[in-house]
């Protein structure tokens, strides 16, 4: 099994921990956000990763150098523009699709400033037995951007903004706003499926892909411990 890690963001929230390093190697308890996100896969498992880069993107490889890549196959995918979410995944899609079963074979996306103790096993495993296209990892929590579900938990919609507008890409008796944790399990199949080009968001995607009945999941993902620390205060 593979995985992506998002980590090509300017890390501007972050400031002034970011002003000569990029996002990713911001440290918590002497270790980088990059090496606790790449332990954490390698404990499930896996041993082939590809990271986007984009600020300070040299300094991230002579840091994977330094450190012999921490043991694994890791890639590189340089975005000289900035592609956000779903056009960083796009471009690294060969890494993916370069072995001969791997429209089999799902991956895991994850961004370089989320800490979790999330089971991704237990998310593999109901991504796998659903036949989801995709499968988000979710909690009941406040947050400036929800995701709506179904009573079956498919995506049907967004509510975000101050004045939380809401958008449904199918419509739904009784959609539970939910927050998204930055963790996704992915079939291969979605490369095919993703016509936008250029920077977009891999959030837009799969309100398109929802809307044309494709399955995108979520994963009740309450029990576990939570954290994104891409802004300072939640870093401290």
């Amino acid at each position: 099994m593979k995985a992506m890690i998002l980590a090509a963001g300017l890390g501007t929230r972050l400031r002034p921990l970011t002003t000569g390093r990029p996002k990713a190697l911001v440290e918590i308890g002497g270790r980088t956000l990059l090496e606790i996100t790449l332990s954490r896969l390698r404990a499930f498992g896996i041993r082939e990763v590809i990271i986007n880069t984009h600020h300070f993107a040299d300094i991230i490889l002579e840091y994977l150098r330094t450190n012999v890549n921490f043991g694994m196959r890791i890639e590189v995918s340089r975005e000289e523009v900035l592609l956000d979410t779903g056009g960083g995944l796009k471009k690294a899609a060969y890494f993916f699709l370069e072995d001969s079963n791997c429209f089999e074979t799902p991956f895991i996306l994850h961004n370089v400033d989320v800490i979790s103790t999330i089971d991704l096993r237990r998310m593999l495993q109901v991504h796998t037995e659903s036949h989801a296209l995709a499968t988000l990892a979710v909690q009941d929590r406040k947050t400036s951007r929800y995701l709506l579900f179904d009573e079956q938990l498919q995506l049907c919609g967004r509510r975000s903004g101050r004045d939380q507008k809401t958008e449904f890409a199918r419509p739904s008796q009784q959609a539970r706003a939910l927050a998204f944790c930055g963790i996704h399990v992915i079939s291969p199949r979605l490369f095919a499926m993703m016509m936008e080009e250029g920077a977009f968001s891999i959030i837009n995607s799969y309100l398109q892909l929802a809307s044309r009945g494709n399955k995108i999941l979520a994963f009740r993902a309450d029990e576990y411990y939570w954290r994104d620390v891409g802004k300072l205060d939640d870093l401290m």
